[in-house]
């Protein structure tokens, strides 16, 4: 080979050197030049061509490089041997992927491996083309030939790793799990093992045939002498010990674990389940998923009285000496224990009140102060009564009596009593001036901690922060109940003053981006969304906070930005992650490669990947929708939206997943899908896990709905376009087959669609006839007005071939296109009188109409344009086939009818947009917030009477002057201002699209 004679692919490496110099400072343009200097020396040389090609894909010349790329892969076809090295290939390799032709990559290796089979620098960069392409069997194989080759270790585990991967994966049976056992074994009998990963790798091969027995006996020879690190090992004992049902050996050496590392919760869950028999069902979960509690009583198994007590006794007993050993304050594992284990006495029927109430307030007096409090008893609330629950309330409030805010331990118990109290649903329970005395006290109490921040950077977290968010989602609980606006907007102001005084508390931001949202303010939500500088893996975690409130609004360009962000980071993690992977296996961590497949096809099935796919085109195809011409282009680069069809299909729409962070929204918005605010009050104090639980299910039932009506949009409307194209043409010539095949298939997506909403094509065309007809409101849509108006639109589109599905009411295409118009009209028009002014929330009206305008009437537009050509009296357009097109004089007046209604609703809109531009509502916001003895303001009335007394020397200079600069003038400013474009960005919309009706109302 060229490189082992001191070549760098077939070119002394002094000549090759100044490239790569130039290509790692990105001086392409210098790079160029020396490559190009290089190839009129060398113009057969592989190496030198892939220079060339990585240096021009480097300056954004995609096609150039491709081409000389194949050119470098030609040559290497060729019999001279001597210029395929790793190097050519390996470069070459480099450019296909960043052009996305893994496949060019794979082939050339292929080609360079058979010539060159026993060559294992070649086979390991096969490997590495086959991980890359996820292609796991022949993962398997080329591992297998280089370990009969070099017979090491490491490529029998990559070999193993690929079956376990095909298993994992679903491309293979489990009955593979025992071919890469067998392959061990041979291995091991011949050779060891030399590395503590092989151990795990085997271990866990045996672990997912069920021979625990085999495992164990594996820990305990001479291989598991190889894992050096103790506590991993008896982990992993342990867990083989529970998996095999010797409790009495698991409950052992859990108990050496707990005594060296006495705050492994999830290790002491893992004793106590052995101890009291009770469900090992998550002995068998995978590692690192988040810990759940054992499940209720029907789950449990009986045990005898006798026995139970025993059990119970012993493993008080235990907590008892890790307790006394414990290793300081910090350390709450053995004291949480004493409440999971009397949570275990009442599960059994054998607790006793009391002593649960008790438990929960000794841990209280050990670890209040902590911010971790309230979400380490969380679970166990849900297991006391209304009564119990409120007795408990009490005990706390005991123990914390007339402590003052002196320091920073005092504060946090007043916080989390304040945190117990709404978690127990408290707050629900006291009439509206004792819950605005609550927020009045948080504020107050906020107040009064900010000296102990005084000397605090500002990027640390602040003492009683947390003061201000329970403030404000008392203010947003006080507008729900009252539906007095100025609460919610006193929220908003106490936020907004915490950003002042500290502009990283992210939890702040959220809270305001929900409440800007929901005031109708949404460029001021998406303005403090991108301060939380999201980045890597928060896109996918966070972006659910964000996304669906922009996909509803008619701020485009930041959408874009949006999606585009996003989409570049989940296909760049996607195209790297196989680097990750192939990094792992060569350090020999293989447990962690497994890792990095698992969690790609976690990311690779995202519905927010899908859904961003998916509305990054449609938002083309908005954006576009004025233009004929330019939306038939953009339907042509998606391939009429073909490619998205089989997004539609039940397999893929069920394989989803769901990677969002629930937990970091607001209360009363736990899932997108769900808001409290736009409903009547309601007492949450009886909500619980389960509750959340069940929102989040239908979330997710409703996305993938959402996915399978999405994916087919994009088809629907080039089909539309197409069907109103081909029917108006006098002679349909040669045409006529294709005509035929476009009306067959939008005939079949029309049904499809109508079946996702629960209908026939025939039910759902009578419920659009008496929508059409007033027979029924417009209202019986529900939440899926939209698609409804939609399926009226693609439906006349469809009709106009004389489709009416024997209907009694639609006599002929006119019908359609009256009631199409009919339709869109009554829902546009609905929505502006259901619309709530300025000052008031946008509720959830807003952004249906912003929909209807964007999405349903542009594609109504588009059909329209597709005929309006045609239905001028001696029309001149020329199709493709050389005929005009003519329709029938019934057609013409029902498009001429279509777009003089278009015109007029469109007129009343621009209109009704411009009013609530002009509003002024600063005043009403100032009156809102007026701060008399009872409602509104009151909160703000002790927020500034404060700032007016606030010490500088007290305070901090950071601090005092941030609250100087807190000016509510400016908060309803910048509200109103995010309101005013909001309605200014539908207003452009909507003058654009009443600028194409009014020119196709003239050519009528």
């Amino acid at each position: 080979m060229a490189s082992k004679f001191g070549f760098a692919g077939g070119i002394p490496e002094r000549r090759v050197r100044p490239i790569w110099d130039a290509i790692d400072s990105r001086q392409y343009k210098n790079a160029l030049k020396h490559s190009t200097a290089l190839l009129s020396k060398h113009p057969d040389s592989p190496y030198a061509l892939a220079l060339k090609a990585l240096i021009l894909e480097r300056m954004g010349k995609p096609e150039e490089a491709l081409s000389i790329c194949l050119s470098a892969k030609e040559l290497l076809n060729t019999t001279n041997f001597f210029l395929m090295d790793d190097l050519t290939l390996s470069t070459l390799q480099i450019v296909f992927q960043r052009l996305d032709r893994l496949d060019l990559a794979t082939s050339c290796y292929e080609f360079a491996c058979g010539k060159f089979p026993t060559n294992l620098e070649l086979m390991m960069g096969l490997f590495n083309c086959y991980v890359r392409e996820y292609s796991y069997v022949k993962q398997q194989q080329t591992a297998i030939k280089m370990y009969k080759l070099a017979n090491e270790e490491r490529y029998l585990l990559w070999a193993v790793c690929s079956i376990q991967l095909q298993v994992l994966c679903g491309q293979g049976e489990e009955k593979l799990l025992a071919l890469a056992e067998g392959l061990l074994k041979k291995h091991i009998s011949s050779h060891g093992l030399q590395e503590p990963e092989a151990v795990f790798v085997y271990i866990s091969i045996l672990e997912k045939q069920g021979k625990f027995g085999d495992a164990l006996e594996i820990l305990s020879g001479k291989l598991g002498s190889l894992l050096t690190i103790g506590v991993d090992r008896l982990r992993l004992e342990g867990r083989l010990l529970a998996q095999s049902g010797d409790y009495t050996a698991a409950i052992s050496t859990f108990q050496k674990i707990l005594h060296s590392s006495p705050d492994d919760w999830e290790c002491f869950l893992q004793y106590l389940s052995c101890v009291l028999d009770d469900d090992k069902s998550w002995f068998f979960e995978p590692a690192g998923k988040q810990i759940v509690f054992p499940a209720l009583t029907d789950n449990l198994l009986p045990i005898p009285d006798d026995v139970f007590d025993s059990r119970i006794t012993d493993a008080l007993a235990f907590v008892k000496k890790l307790q006394v050993a414990g290793r300081g304050e910090t350390v709450r594992g053995p004291f949480l224990a004493d409440i999971e284990i009397e949570r275990r006495k009442r599960l059994h029927q054998k607790g006793d009140s009391e002593k649960f109430l008790n438990v929960i307030v000794q841990y209280f007096c050990r670890f209040g102060h902590l911010s971790c409090f309230c979400s380490d008893v969380e679970a166990y609330l849900e297991l006391l009564s209304h009564e119990e629950k409120n007795n408990l309330l009490e005990k706390l409030k005991q123990n914390s009596k007339s402590q003052p805010l002196e320091s920073g331990k005092s504060l946090g118990r007043l916080m989390n009593l304040q945190k117990m109290q709404d978690m127990i649903g408290k707050n629900y329970g006291l009439t509206m001036t004792e819950l605005e005395g609550v927020a009045m006290e948080l504020v107050d109490m906020y107040c009064k901690s900010l000296p102990l921040s005084s000397d605090l950077d500002v990027q640390e977290s602040m003492h009683g922060e947390e003061l201000l968010t329970m403030a404000s989602n008392i203010l947003v609980q006080l507008f729900w109940r009252s539906q007095k606006h100025g609460y919610i907007l006193e929220a908003v102001m106490v936020l907004e003053l915490g950003l002042t005084v500290r502009r990283y508390v992210s939890q702040y931001k959220l809270s305001l981006l929900h409440l800007y949202t929901y005031l109708g303010a949404l460029p001021v939500a998406y303005d403090w969304y991108k301060t939380l500088d999201i980045k890597n893996i928060l896109f996918e975690t966070v972006l659910h906070q964000i996304l669906p409130q922009m996909l509803l609004s008619p701020l485009w360009v930041d959408l874009s930005d949006i999606l585009n962000d996003y989409l570049k980071f989940m296909d760049d993690h996607l195209r790297e992650s196989a680097d990750l992977t192939f990094l792992a296996y060569r350090h020999r961590n293989y447990s962690k490669g497994i890792e990095f497949v698992q969690f790609k096809e976690l990311l690779q099935h995202s519905n927010q990947y899908l859904i961003a796919q998916l509305e990054s085109s449609i938002l083309q195809l908005k954006d576009k929708a004025d233009r004929l011409q330019e939306e038939e282009s953009v339907l042509e680069d998606m391939n009429g939206g073909a490619q998205f069809l089989e997004l539609a299909s039940e397999t893929v729409s069920t394989a989803l997943t769901f990677n969002e962070d629930m937990r970091t929204r607001p209360w009363w918005t736990p899932t997108p899908k769900k808001n409290y605010l736009l409903g009547p009050f309601e007492d949450l104090a009886c909500s619980s896990r389960f509750t959340l639980q069940e929102c989040k299910r239908d979330w997710e039932l409703s996305a993938q709905n959402a996915i399978r009506k999405r994916s087919l949009l994009p088809r629907l409307i080039y089909l539309s376009v197409r069907c109103a194209s081909a029917t108006l043409k006098e002679n349909a010539g040669a045409n006529g087959s294709v005509s035929e095949s476009i009306f067959l298939e939008l005939q079949s997506l029309l049904e499809r669609f109508v079946h996702i909403l629960g209908f026939s094509l025939s039910d759902a065309l009578h419920v659009m006839v008496e929508v059409s007809q007033g027979r029924k409101s417009v209202e019986d849509f529900g939440s899926d007005m939209i698609d409804w108006v939609n399926f009226a639109v693609f439906y006349n589109a469809w009709s106009l071939n004389g489709n009416n599905c024997g209907l009694q009411g639609l006599d002929g295409s006119r019908a359609a296109w009256n009631m199409a118009a009919a339709v869109l009209e009554k829902c546009i028009l609905q929505k502006l009188r259901t619309t709530r002014p300025l000052v008031c929330c946008s509720g959830d009206d807003f952004p249906v109409l912003v929909n209807l305008i964007t999405e349903s009437l542009a594609w109504h537009g588009l059909v329209l344009q597709s005929c309006a050509p045609s239905s001028v009296p001696g029309g001149k357009k020329k199709k493709k086939s050389g005929s005009a097109d003519q329709p029938s004089p019934s057609s013409s007046q029902a498009i001429r009818e279509s777009v003089h209604s278009m015109c007029e609703t469109l007129e009343v809109v621009t209109k009704w947009l411009r009013e609530q531009i002009n509003q002024v509502n600063v005043e009403s916001v100032e009156l809102s917030l007026s701060g008399q003895d009872n409602g509104p303001g009151q909160a703000l009335h002790v927020l500034r009477n404060y700032i007016s007394s606030a010490d500088e020397i007290e305070l901090g200079d950071r601090i005092f002057h941030a609250l100087k600069s807190w000016s509510p003038a400016e908060v309803n400013r910048k509200m109103s201002d995010g309101q005013h474009k909001i309605f200014s960005e539908l207003l452009h919309i909507c003058t654009s699209k009443l600028k194409v009706f009014m020119a196709l109302k003239q050519q009528l």
